[in-house]
């Protein structure tokens, strides 16, 4: 069975101009593909009115709560005690959003309950990466 893990968030996206603004978003965790967390973005947000899904590494999440972290499109760090910076790179430009930490580790923790560290079906995550890579080949 394929469990699914959705919760609510709310984000502040920061303007040039350092204005903050509400946004709704869903973080998301599917146990098919345990290496990755997904952050959804309703299309109000977006430049140009689709939903946005970003995903990246579950445990770029966990360094990022902590320490700053990340690289190439998505980078994340501690901002105090109760926040947490993350920072989109896009050919269209660069977004940055505060979330509330305790939110971002409650629902890491979830993720663990779900798939544990290191339990991950590796096989499962090589053979479907593979597939995407090569299709029917």
């Amino acid at each position: 069975m394929d469990i699914t893990l959705e919760q609510p968030t709310r984000a502040r996206l920061i303007t040039a101009d350092d204005t903050e603004i509400p946004v709704a978003a869903t973080l998301r965790y599917l146990a098919s593909d345990p290496l990755a967390v997904h952050l959804d973005f309703p299309p109000e947000v977006s430049l140009d009115g689709d939903g946005v899904t970003w995903t990246f590494a579950r445990s770029l999440l966990e360094e990022g709560l902590r320490r700053p972290a990340g690289g190439g499109d998505v980078h994340l760090w501690p901002c105090g005690r109760a926040r947490t910076v993350l920072e989109f790179h896009s050919p269209f430009g660069l977004a940055l959003l505060h979330f509330h930490t305790p939110e971002l580790r409650r629902f890491l923790l979830r993720t663990y309950d779900v798939v544990a560290t290191g339990q991950e079906d590796m096989d499962a995550v090589v053979d479907r990466g593979l597939g995407a890579l090569f299709g029917n080949v």
